[in-house]
Parts: C-alpha cells; structure tokens; sequence
C-alpha cells in the first residue's frame, strides 16, 4: 500500500494539472471501489473547477470551487494515469496502470487532460465532502499530526504516547498518534533512532506526558525518513525487508532481523536498537 512519500509524490504530480481545471466530463466504469461512490458524484463534479490539491496523511484532497472537496485515497493498488490531447504517457505512479481493465474513473479537463484512476484490486476510495464537514469525516476527524506540519514535535508525539503500553512501531501506526506513517517508514525511523520496536511506547515520554530524548531522536528519525522518501535521495531502505543482512549503522555489526507485530512485517537491529 502507498504510504506518505508515493502519496505526497501523487499529490505533486497531479497538482499542476488539476488546479485551475474544470471537470468537462467525468465517466465511471463501475458503482464502487472501497464504497459505493457517493450520490450524484457526476453531477457534483461536472463543471466545477479544482481550486486546490492538498494530502492529508495518505488521503488526497482537491478542493472545488463548488465548496466541496473531492477526496481519495490510493488503496493497495491505485494510482493515477495522465494523458494529453496531444502527448500520451504522462505521469504514473505505479507500474502496471497501463492495464486498461482496471481504469474505474476518466475525469476529462478543460485544459484537455485526463486523468484516469487505475485500481486493480479496488481497495481505494473516492467520496465527496461538503463544505465545513471535512474534518468530521470518518477518514479524517481522528487523525494525528502531519509529520511533516509544524505541529509535529517531541512534544507532540510524546503526549500522544504517554501512558500507552504497547510496542512503540504499533503506536507508530496508529493514525490518531502520527499521521500517514505507515509499517515501512514506521521501521526505517525506529532504525534510525536507535529504538526497539518492542519497547512500549510510553517510555518516549515522563509520566505527565513530556518528552524525554526518545522521543526527540524518533520525532526528527520520522521527518528525515520521510523527506527522504518523498526526494528520492539517500538508501531506500536501512532495515525494511532486509531480514538477514547486516546493519548499515557504522560500528554496529548487527544482523537486520525481521518480526511480526500486529500481523505486519517488522524490521530491526536488535544489536543497535535498544
């Protein structure tokens, strides 16, 4: 499943040809994805103009002159294919969405682009939110902090997990306490900080929930890991499916061992990890 850094490189790609745009025709191939597409979701469409593509954790937003904002989520498998009137290819953000079996929603612009969502297993999702109900939404009203907003800190993330005696990676993929962190980057920030995964998750923070340098070290692991992802620069991986192989941390000599927490795959150093 795309976790912040492909969802934020979508968001990326998509915005310079969405904002500005009107939806000249909107064609769906199918009732649903995840959920029934919502009721109208044509008509609500048609005509109106993206003023704005914005991400929230692993959810894609574009705000509508029409008040609503459209909202998407990628699921397992989606992604979006951009063609032009007169230059086909585009941007992908998956392999394998030139499978035309799979294209669910054609969103034709007045620019002359389209836009085609492509979604083999039909895990991702599409609603329309009205004016002012964005944050009550089922998807949205209880997440966390952006990891990459101001309001992500030490601070932040040790009140989030004070008190909290589970494994430090599964509060780290909880929605509510850090916002878009999935199980990979979950692993490679836990490894860059030096922390267990199995280490319960309040001892990142004093009993009245301020943070200790734990937490300091994860909340600065969390953005590097990320903003590294989205450039495309530095390794892919320092520990996600590298299970036997040594520790890249300089003087470790530790061998990457893999676990599992809450039915998900878990990637560490138990030498250098504590």
């Amino acid at each position: 499943m795309p976790e912040l850094p492909e969802v934020e490189s979508v968001k990326r790609a998509l915005e310079p040809v969405l904002v500005g745009a009107t939806f000249a025709t909107v064609e769906l191939r199918r009732k649903n994805l995840r959920i029934p597409f919502p009721r109208r979701f044509v008509d609500r469409l048609v005509g109106t103009t993206i003023t704005a593509v914005t991400r929230r954790a692993k959810y894609l937003l574009a705000t509508l002159s029409s008040g609503e904002t459209l909202l998407m989520h990628l699921g397992m498998t989606g992604g979006f294919r951009v063609t032009h009137a007169r230059i086909d290819g585009g941007y992908r953000s998956e392999d394998g969405l030139d499978d035309e079996r799979h294209d669910h929603v054609v969103f034709s612009l007045s620019s002359g682009a389209t836009v085609t969502f492509n979604d083999a297993r039909r895990f991702g999702l599409m609603d329309l939110v009205r004016r002012g109900a964005l944050d009550a939404h089922p998807v949205l009203g209880r997440l966390g902090p952006e990891p990459l907003a101001a309001a992500f800190d030490a601070a932040a993330l040790a009140r989030a997990c004070c008190g909290k005696s589970v494994a430090l990676k599964l509060a780290l993929l909880d929605q509510r306490v850090v916002a878009g962190v999935g199980n990979i980057y979950a692993s490679e920030a836990l490894w860059v900080a030096g922390l267990s995964p199995k280490r319960k998750a309040a001892t990142i923070a004093t009993a009245t929930g301020r943070p200790r340098p734990t937490a300091e070290r994860l909340a600065a692991a969390i953005v590097e890991v990320l903003e590294l992802a989205i450039a495309g620069t530095g390794p892919r991986f320092r520990v996600y499916e590298r299970a036997g192989g040594p520790c890249l941390r300089q003087g470790c000599g530790g061998t990457v061992t893999r676990i599992v927490q809450g039915a998900r795959s878990t990637f560490y150093c138990p030498a250098c990890q504590k």
